[in-house]
């Protein structure tokens, strides 16, 4: 085969993919990864020169790039009880700092914006080969609410393909009602994110679900938007201390209001 560009590359293996059924990572087609893991799990390699060696995946500060050799490895043991995926590396990085993988016994994930494919097949193995709940930290707009939406629904450029999505993952904030009641620092939704809220609006992916479709009438009333670091405001430690456990114990509310069956 022959094409002129990435673009045309790029159409071409999704054709391969959806004549033959499968994934590009099986024709060792792999996307560039920005993706990483922290956390008490022990892992077996199984690619070709690393066959039977083990890892545990706290063995890096900065975490674990989630690559083929990862993402295809046998899990071993673990001490976790739940996967939380954050938006941002930045975030990601402070919780490992603030040793948030053993007080909230929990695998992180950082998604390095919108999850990759690898990361989000990974995050599902580890939903379903553990039992992990997954838990989804954004920022707080239209961008972030769709990173976890895609998490939990799947993507429309991978509707063909299965297991990209974890239908039980709660997107657990940052919600535009947060912005309200923790009285976050704001900057205002642009014509852009006022936008992509209406299209968001429509998709079907939000439309049988009451929180979902609450929370983008909110974004749209208070027309603003944070990040996950605004809660800085309260101090470095609050979002590990406050804001998290907070969501947590949200469990079953958060989980009756965006899981999508």
């Amino acid at each position: 085969m022959t094409f002129q560009d990435q673009q045309e590359s790029n159409n071409i293996i999704t054709d391969l993919e959806t004549l033959t059924g499968f994934a590009r990572e099986d024709f060792n087609i792999f996307p560039e990864e920005r993706s990483a893991i922290f956390g008490d799990i022990d892992v077996g390699y199984t690619v070709p020169g690393y066959e039977g060696k083990t890892v545990n995946l706290t063995s890096h500060p900065d975490g674990v790039l989630i690559g083929p050799a990862i993402t295809s490895a046998d899990f071993i043991k673990t001490s976790a009880d739940k996967v939380i995926a954050i938006e941002k590396g930045a975030l990601f990085t402070r919780f490992i700092e603030e040793n948030v993988h053993n007080k909230h016994k929990s695998l992180l994930i950082s998604c390095g914006g919108q999850a990759p494919r690898q990361t989000r097949s990974f995050i599902r193995r580890l939903h379903d080969e553990l039992g992990l709940p997954v838990y989804i930290l954004t920022d707080g707009d239209p961008w972030g609410m769709h990173i976890a939406q895609v998490i939990i629904s799947g993507s429309a450029n991978a509707a063909h393909l299965r297991d990209l999505n974890t239908p039980d993952a709660v997107w657990s904030g940052v919600w535009a009602s947060d912005i309200i009641d923790y009285k976050l620092p704001t900057d205002p939704l642009d014509e852009v994110d006022i936008k992509r809220l209406y299209e968001l609006q429509k998709d079907p992916r939000y439309q049988n679900d009451p929180v979902w479709q609450r929370e983008i009438k909110v974004f749209l009333k208070i027309k603003r938007k944070t990040e996950l670091e605004a809660f800085s405001r309260y101090g470095l430690t609050y979002i590990v201390d406050e804001y998290l456990p907070a969501k947590l114990e949200q469990k079953a509310k958060a989980g009756k209001g965006t899981k999508k069956k």
